[in-house]
């Protein structure tokens, strides 16, 4: 009953005397720990604007509410918030030719991006009084650019003022994407903690959606409670624009192949490749047994595989854990334009492997980090070139905003059409974000 089990076929192994002779058969059942303890968890992956992107600067006119609601919710002491369950994934139609699609975004004129609302007043209570009379207002902001930014809201300098913040806008949390495989810290109920950790701090976090197998927010709120330092930009990149600018023919070969990503690779056995005439079913054996712990503990289907030409760690032996095929654009599930909705900047190894070069390899400061590696293939399993790797990524840099945020900013963005990531920074850095339905 094991999914994903390739069993060997007309062979019988005496497991037991192998592992008696090998002293070695140990390191399954140590490895499959690691799988049941550590997770399954993605990894992710330069205030100034990106030249060339454009970007909308606007102020909406202040209409104050004194309603109960706001009144009520600047009243009530902290409580703890009930999460829904982060919803699946809204693929859309497929679109019967993408380069058609493209052409035509291409001929229609480009979307504004990013729309920056300053307070409309001085106090907390009348700006959360302001959001509840204007919540629809920043909702359709947020649709049309991609993204809100808040610049100078005292009500979002506490996590408990951001949490006033997002139900005055009437926006419902749900759970973090992640929490089906991994715990992503919070810093209050609901509110959960961004990429702050020092350790991880010359990692530049690739521009990405966020969703996790088949699951994806439709929202999310970032917030700042202390800049770092030095750098830590919030990173913005509209799925429109990156959409229209994609090489055309990588776009038609991306979206007829699909996509799919890794996003765990267990480096744990060396010890196999001395098992001699025992080796096959041993890795087989292995393959099927971690495939049976990884699939128990999330929620969708997962296939595991032998890496064929070494790995990260050494060329140590690698089991590499691969998610399910997927289109790199969708249809948007509000207006049904297609929009760029793919990890690779974020997700591909090579493209890590460049910037580290830049900022500094990676510090691996536990078990966990060196597990959730990641990286990106055609939906075939074969890997993308170099070049169409390098031009992925140009196209998505030249997109990029760069937002530097201080107490008081936070993003309402659209998951489905707008990217997010994160600069490299020093000092301590203290950003938060909350996921909605």
């Amino acid at each position: 009953g094991f999914s994903g089990w390739d069993r060997p076929r007309q062979r019988v192994v005496d497991f037991k005397q192998a592992a008696k002779a090998t002293g070695k058969m140990r390191l399954v059942a140590f490895s499959l720990a690691v799988v049941g303890a550590r997770g399954l968890v993605p990894a992710k992956t330069a205030g100034s604007v990106r030249a060339g992107v454009e970007v909308s600067v606007a102020t909406l006119e202040p209409e104050v509410s004194s309603s109960p609601r706001a009144a009520a919710a600047a009243a009530s002491p902290a409580e703890e918030v009930v999460l829904a369950e982060c919803p699946l994934t809204a693929w859309g139609e497929t679109i019967p030719d993408i380069v058609a699609a493209q052409k035509e975004a291409r001929a229609s004129p480009a979307a504004p991006f990013l729309y920056e609302l300053a307070a409309p007043a001085a106090t907390a209570e009348e700006q959360e009084a302001w959001l509840v009379a204007n919540a629809e207002t920043v909702s359709a902001r947020m649709s049309s650019h991609g993204a809100v930014v808040f610049k100078g809201w005292e009500l979002v300098k506490t996590p408990e003022g951001f949490r006033r913040a997002y139900e005055a806008l009437g926006l419902s949390p749900c759970l973090d994407p992640l929490h089906a495989v991994s715990a992503r810290p919070t810093v209050a109920s609901g509110v959960y903690e961004a990429v702050n950790k020092e350790s991880r701090a010359n990692f530049f976090i690739g521009m990405h959606n966020e969703f996790v197998g088949t699951r994806s927010p439709r929202a999310a709120m970032f917030v700042c409670f202390k800049a770092a330092d030095e750098g830590g930009e919030f990173l913005l990149a509209d799925g429109r624009k990156v959409f229209r600018d994609v090489d055309a023919d990588l776009l038609a070969e991306l979206y007829s192949r699909r996509i799919r990503y890794s996003v765990m690779e267990l480096p744990f056995f060396n010890w196999i490749d001395t098992l001699g005439p025992l080796r096959s079913p041993v890795e087989s054996l292995v393959r099927g047994l971690a495939a049976a712990a990884v699939n128990a503990k999330v929620d969708f289907d997962v296939s595991l595989q032998w890496l064929q030409d070494g790995s990260a760690y050494d060329d140590d032996k690698t089991l590499q854990a691969r998610a399910p095929v997927q289109p790199p654009v969708l249809r948007h599930p509000a207006t049904n334009l297609p929009t760029w909705f793919c990890n690779v900047h974020s997700h591909s190894s090579l493209l890590r492997a460049k910037r580290a070069d830049v900022y500094g390899a990676e510090r691996f400061e536990s078990g966990a980090s060196r597990i959730n590696k990641s990286d990106m293939y055609f939906g075939d399993d074969m890997p993308l070139t170099p070049q169409q790797l390098d031009h992925l990524d140009k196209v998505t840099a030249d997109n990029i905003v760069y937002l530097k945020m201080a107490p008081g900013d936070a993003v309402l963005l659209d998951n489905y059409q707008t990217m997010h990531g994160r600069n490299v920074f020093k000092g301590k850095r203290k950003h938060a974000v909350t996921w909605f339905e």
